[in-house]
This record gives C-alpha cells, structure tokens and sequence, in this order.
C-alpha cells in the first residue's frame, strides 16, 4: 500500500514538473519580441549576400574586382578543407591572444598607481597622450624592424593597441568605488589586499569588461596592421597573398575570418562577463 502511495506521488510530481516545463517553453515560444528576434537577426545578412550577387550579376564585375559570393564560397572551402585557412588563423589567434594578455598586464600594473594617485597621473598624462597620438600603423614598422618579422613584433603592436583603451577603463572601475564602502573597509581595519581584492576589483570589474569589449576588437586589428606590414604567416599574410595574386575571393575568406574571430573573442568576454558578474543579479 505504501508502495503504491509513493508511486502515485511521484506520478503527481513527474506530471507537474512537465506541466511547469512545457508552461515556460510555451510561454518562452509565445513571447512575440523573441520570435521577432529570432527571425530577424540573420536578415541583414541574406540582404547584403543577395545584393552582393545582384550588384556582381547587373555589373557584370571580374572575380579579381568583385567575386561573387559563390567564387568565395568556392575558394573558401578549398583552403578549409587543406589547412590552409586553419593556420594561418591560428598564427593570428595566437598573437591576439598573447597581445592582448600582455597589454592587460601593463594597463593593470600603471592603471591601479595612476587611479590611486592624481599626482602620479598629472606625471604621466603628457607622455599617455602623447603616445596616443602618434598612429599604431606609423609605429609598427619600427617594431618590425626592432623585433623582425615574426610574432614577437606582432604582439607589441597588438598590446600596444589595446593598452590605452584597458588602462582608462581600469583608472574609471578603480576610481568607480564607493567612499562610503571605503570608510566601510577602513572601519572594519581591512589590509590593502583586503580591500583591493574584496572592494576594488569587484567595483572595477563592470568597467573593465567594457574595455575588454573594444580590447579584444582592437587587437585583433593590431595583429592585421602587424602581418600586412611584414610577416610570412597569419592572415594579414593571406591577404597581401591573395592581392598579390589578384585572388579577391581569398581576401575576401581572410576578411571573413578575421570577422570570425573578432566576434569569438567578443562572445567570450561577454560569457565571462556574465559568469564573473552574476552577484550584480
């Protein structure tokens, strides 16, 4: 009898569980703004591909001016399918990747002094502004010529990219707490780790990740400016290749990964964000 109580329980809950499931599904699917979203979002590009090929096919364009989207289609899955296009995003993934950590860490260990002190930033302002204003791309043939062609000279201009952006954004987050939270930390005699791990990091992290947001966009820029002024790999390679070569269409698939790769790294700055951030509710 027991037994058969609890299977009838168990029956009632399994049911209202699915009940509750279906609800929210139903209610997720009824949800018009959603449906709206869903159908729209992948509209601007079938607009821009389809007018892309009428504009090849009233024009009447070369492949080598204006590929149609078939012609680049074709080359890109040539060089997919033998590695090509694999490693040379690989070279350029791995120098955003290593340009963006390093002009992290250099915008951390000056931004955290030049937020805590207004003297240390009157100081330093001049030479940040001034370094700013001369173009990455001026500078980069230096680096090239310094540091060769290879992935090192890359990376500097990646991190060089990304450092301003990075570092206001920290000076913004660390300045961003509270006074009433630091009388707060101070009164319960919390250490300066205490208080930079507990108080200031999270404070910081909102802003931060707004930097990160263009950071990860800008260096992979960086890294392009850097391979089509000098390298022998990487996708900035690929596209002087292509133009060299009168091969629009593979520009065109070097282009593309590059966009590819800018909205991976993009995505995962705003999933980490919103794993780090999740007490903010």
């Amino acid at each position: 009898m027991q037994d058969t109580s609890r299977l009838s329980r168990c029956r009632r809950v399994g049911a209202a569980g699915a009940r509750l499931v279906s609800g929210s599904w139903l209610r997720a699917v009824s949800r018009p703004w959603l449906r709206l979203e869903v159908l729209f979002l992948p509209l601007p590009l079938v607009l821009l591909v389809a007018g892309w090929q009428v504009l090849v096919w009233i024009a009447g364009y070369p492949a080598f001016i204006l590929p149609s989207p078939a012609d680049v289609a074709a080359v890109g899955v040539r060089v997919i399918a033998n590695g090509t296009l694999w490693h040379h995003m690989r070279v350029t993934l791995s120098e955003v990747g290593a340009g963006l950590v390093l002009g992290l860490l250099a915008a951390s260990l000056l931004g955290y002094p030049l937020a805590k002190s207004r003297r240390l930033e009157r100081l330093a302002a001049p030479y940040l502004v001034v370094s700013q204003s001369v173009p990455v791309v001026a500078i980069a043939p230096l680096l090239i010529i310094w540091f060769g062609s290879g992935r090192l000279s890359k990376v500097l201009v990646c991190a060089l990219i990304v450092f301003f952006p990075l570092l206001v954004n920290i000076m913004v987050g660390i300045r961003s707490v509270e006074e009433e939270l630091q009388e707060l930390m101070r009164s319960l005699e919390a250490s300066r780790w205490q208080t930079f791990r507990l108080l200031e990091v999270p404070s910081a992290l909102p802003v931060l990740f707004g930097g990160l947001r263009i950071g990860v966009t800008l260096s992979v820029v960086g890294a392009v400016v850097g391979e089509l002024l000098g390298a022998d790999q990487g996708l900035g390679f690929l596209i002087n290749q292509g133009r060299g070569l009168f091969n629009t269409p593979l520009v065109f698939v070097a282009i593309m990964a590059l966009v590819a790769i800018a909205m991976v790294l993009y995505g995962a700055v705003m999933l980490l964000e919103r794993r780090l951030l999740r007490w903010q509710g």
